[in-house]
């Protein structure tokens, strides 16, 4: 079973999603932002970089980020942390987002890319389907899980920039969670937590 540890900024959607008993057994260690700098993150086999983590407080430990890569981990890098500004490798490319598409009776124009990933034994594209704020474009190599029409991934594994594993997605699940609303990001992350820890 991977040893899980994920940051956390502070915030209210952080803490509902990181200490609340619906996850917080999913978690063997939870870094504060601020104490970055002194963590031990070799102690952990996957480091979740938390939904809207601030950018400005990853970018200092840009290093630290490569050196658990090396080492064979796991990093996953969720969505509005601004990735390309902190980690190599990662091209992000914001797209405005459409908040009403389910209102308005059109679609995100995401499918699945790789179903037979494992992954999809945990989650369903319904269960990933809320917004997203951009997109990325995946590394030659890497596999797409799941695309947003022909502009490139909005989740995808890339075990090929580095000797560990990037899961990167441009989805927010910790922020609507954490905030009450969006019962998919609920869902998504009823089956993404409990697919990492056996990782």
């Amino acid at each position: 079973m991977a040893r899980i540890a994920a940051l956390d900024g502070g915030t209210y959607y952080h803490h509902r999603t990181l200490y609340e008993p619906r996850y917080r057994d999913f978690f063997d260690g939870v870094i504060y932002t601020r104490d970055i700098a002194d963590a031990r993150f070799e102690d952990y086999d996957v480091l979740i970089v938390s939904c809207r983590t601030d950018p400005s407080v990853l970018i200092p430990h840009r290093a630290k980020f490569e050196r658990f890569l090396d080492a064979g981990k796991t990093l996953v890098i969720m969505g509005s942390t601004g990735p390309g500004n902190w980690l190599s490798g990662v091209d992000w490319h914001y797209t405005p987002t459409n908040f009403w598409w389910w209102k308005e009776g059109g679609t995100l124009g995401l499918h699945l890319v790789s179903p037979d990933h494992p992954l999809f034994s945990h989650i369903t594209l319904a269960d990933a389907t809320w917004h997203h704020h951009g997109h990325f474009i995946v590394p030659d190599g890497a596999t797409s899980l799941i695309d947003v029409g022909d502009l490139g991934s909005v989740l995808y594994e890339d075990r090929v920039t580095s000797a560990g594993t990037k899961i990167v997605t441009s989805l927010d699940p910790m922020y609507h969670h954490g905030s009450h609303f969006m019962p998919a990001t609920t869902r998504f992350l009823d089956g993404f937590l409990p697919w990492l820890r056996g990782l």
